[in-house]
């Protein structure tokens, strides 16, 4: 399918424009000139998700080759496809097409964190990981593969009534007889012993959820993905192009129905410690919940993500920093040699405490031979 991208350009030179997260605006990479984003006073709207699966039913969603010929040097190009925006591979001129997906983003969370920014907390964290080699901040070049994303998400509203069935433990102590060893002599003595005692109950708790956030992307891993929350949503702006240009952007890939299915699994965690709390007791068991969900709604939005990953002696490690809070998530390698050294360092204490305790006159007898 073919694309005529669309790009801003400066009015003082010509120049294309970029969003620019530390001053909120579009900026023009070669005069510096600024261009305002005019706010908007949309509502941002909460859509049925009942309405929305039942339309979605028939319908597939299907990769689309995407031929995109950019609008200031005109050459052609591929895009992903599932994107809606990147840069031009001749020109770097930031290129933004039609959506493909029926369902589009109304909204989205613009980004706070500059590459700089982002390329400082990076290094920052990578100088406070716990037994990570110390040769990897000098080797890491995280600067040069550092990209920006807006990465699509799903919320999820609804309000729920969950029924349940259970046992309730309460403790009470018994007492009875222990043989024990005192001064190396075998004693009996009485001691408390803890019993629990088990009571059937049923019930049901209501629950309301707002902005469930699931990423609905597979450019970055879902692990990855969950660890950058929270995301503040209560700040979203209404989609508009601008906040885009010049990063890369994307349509979902997780549909819909499979993204309330994940968030489903968000709101049970929260539902079974409401239930817990509702059983009491000193303990619980949890044998039956059934749940209902009303008033189910959603939106799509784009929350911003920057992302690199690096090599370090033949495996690739992955991290992602959210553009909003600034919160770095990521994997990262070992120093198994640090880790020997500390678990031996820790052997010695131990043991040195162990023999100490067995031998209560070793430092007694130490320190008279040392006084000799």
């Amino acid at each position: 399918m073919k694309f005529k991208s669309i790009n801003f350009t400066c009015q003082s030179c010509g120049a294309p424009l970029r969003f620019n997260p530390i001053a909120n605006t579009l900026q023009c990479e070669f005069c510096s000139s600024k261009e305002s984003i005019e706010t908007s006073l949309e509502t941002i709207q909460e859509y049925d998700l009942k309405n929305a699966l039942n339309s979605l039913e028939n319908s597939n969603t299907q990769e689309i080759n995407k031929e995109v010929t950019c609008n200031k040097c005109a050459a052609t190009f591929t895009m992903n496809p599932y994107s809606f925006s990147a840069n031009c591979p001749y020109c770097d001129t930031p290129a933004i097409i039609d959506f493909v997906q029926e369902i589009t983003p109304k909204s989205l969370l613009p980004f706070h964190i500059s590459h700089k920014e982002a390329q400082e907390k990076f290094n920052k964290w990578l100088g406070s990981l716990w037994f990570a080699p110390s040769q990897l901040k000098k080797f890491v070049d995280g600067d040069e593969k550092l990209k920006g994303y807006y990465l699509p998400h799903w919320t999820y509203d609804a309000d729920t009534t969950t029924y349940y069935q259970g046992q309730r433990g309460d403790i009470y102590y018994i007492n009875v007889e222990r043989e024990t060893i005192v001064e190396g002599r075998r004693v009996r003595r009485t001691v408390k012993e803890p019993r629990i005692q088990w009571t059937p109950v049923s019930g049901y708790v209501n629950n309301s959820f707002d902005d469930v956030t699931i990423g609905a992307s597979k450019t970055i891993s879902r692990t990855i993905l969950e660890n950058l929350t929270p995301w503040h949503t209560e700040v979203l702006v209404p989609f508009n192009k601008k906040y885009i240009a010049g990063f890369d952007s994307q349509e979902y890939t997780v549909g819909l129905d499979n993204g309330f299915e994940l968030a489903k699994i968000k709101m049970n965690r929260v539902i079974e410690q409401h239930i817990r709390r509702a059983i009491g007791g000193d303990q619980q068991q949890i044998t039956n919940i059934e749940t209902e969900y009303k008033n189910t709604s959603y939106k799509n939005v784009l929350f911003p993500i920057w992302t690199a990953k690096f090599r370090w002696k033949n495996r690739t490690y992955n991290y992602a920093i959210n553009g909003q809070t600034g919160k770095i998530v990521g994997e990262r390698p070992y120093s198994w040699l640090k880790i020997a050294i500390l678990i031996g360092t820790l052997s010695s204490v131990v043991g040195g405490a162990m023999y100490i305790d067995q031998h209560p006159n070793f430092l007694k007898n130490s320190y008279h031979q040392l006084k000799r």
